[in-house]
């Protein structure tokens, strides 16, 4: 868990970036922080990597109070994905994803092996792509290879500033998408900085909505919409968002019919038809590698799995292409 203890920071006498935030992100969560240009959610996030120092207060993670950590040795065991991705043009894809760990001595035989797990991981042939360099990969796949470095040492804390925001919408939308699965998998602490509504709701475990160097909000995105704080939060979301998000969420596994598999290979736990969006993905959410098998009386009308009630819940749509 990450803590901060009464964080201010001031630049000058008459410019408070942070005032007095104390406040929980929790572990193995997707935390993001949103906001207006200006109201502090970047320079909160870099004070967890010493990037920016406070003025006042103490941030800990794990009781320990970084204060008293080295800088270097910090940010060495915390992952960082930035907006411009930030890999080093003269290197390949496999030493951008090997730079941590040279750095902290691991042998070659080590290194090349955890590049390999991580292309994979985001779904880069290591084959194809290690051996070549950023300029010869499109942006989503340069971005891929951003989060692979930041997970290379394996940290628990990984930092994300605004890192789809220079891409096209529909390598932006994916890679939402895509983070969300891995996520799951892989289970790190990930404070997310973004300036995009709809990306908050769709990929927070919770989110930290900020103004004026503030906290006006910190909730479960469901609590967001059904129960904004004020009309500050209700305005930035946006009333027809809201209820966008409010209906979908309220439809039934019925309305996904027509996505269900017909068996299911893994566990299963049983659902009835009229369970909605909202309930199903609470369960998968909870629960790694399992299917709900849907019921409608005595009668299994089919099984559905995480990828599907996800990516439904992106599309905000019934179908998916």
């Amino acid at each position: 868990m990450i803590s901060f203890k009464n964080i201010t920071k001031q630049y000058q006498e008459a410019t408070t970036a942070l005032d007095n935030i104390t406040m929980d992100i929790p572990a193995r969560q997707l935390t993001v922080i949103i906001g207006p240009s200006g109201c502090g959610k970047t320079t909160l996030m870099k004070m967890i990597n010493r990037l920016e120092t406070p003025t006042n207060g103490d941030i800990y993670i794990d009781d320990s109070n970084i204060a008293d950590q080295d800088p270097v040795n910090l940010r060495r065991s915390i992952g960082y994905v930035i907006q411009r991705i930030g890999l080093i043009p003269h290197m390949t894809i496999g030493e951008n994803v090997a730079l941590v760990p040279s750095l902290l001595g691991w042998s070659k035989q080590k290194q090349t092996e955890r590049v390999h797990e991580l292309l994979e991981l985001v779904d880069l042939d290591p084959e194809v792509f290690k051996d070549r360099y950023p300029v010869e990969l499109s942006g989503g796949q340069q971005q891929r290879v951003g989060v692979s470095r930041a997970l290379a040492s394996d940290p628990n804390i990984i930092l994300m500033d605004e890192p789809f925001s220079a891409l096209d919408p529909i390598s932006r939308e994916q890679l939402q998408y895509e983070l969300k699965l891995l996520q799951k998998k892989i289970q790190k602490t990930i404070v997310f900085v973004t300036h995009d509504m709809d990306e908050a709701l769709d990929i927070a475990d919770e989110i930290i909505l900020m103004r004026d160097g503030k906290i006006e909000q910190k909730a479960h995105p469901d609590e967001l919409l059904n129960n904004p704080a004020n009309d500050f939060v209700k305005d930035f979301i946006g009333v027809k968002r809201i209820e966008r998000k409010r209906l979908f969420a309220e439809k039934s596994l019925l309305t996904f019919k027509n996505l269900f598999k017909a068996k299911s290979e893994k566990a299963v736990q049983s659902v009835v038809s009229e369970t909605t969006m909202r309930e199903a993905k609470e369960i998968l959410d909870k629960q790694k590698e399992i299917d709900l098998k849907v019921t409608e009386g005595n009668k299994v009308l089919g099984y559905v799995d995480y990828q599907v009630i996800l990516e439904a819940a992106m599309n905000g749509s019934d179908q998916i292409d």
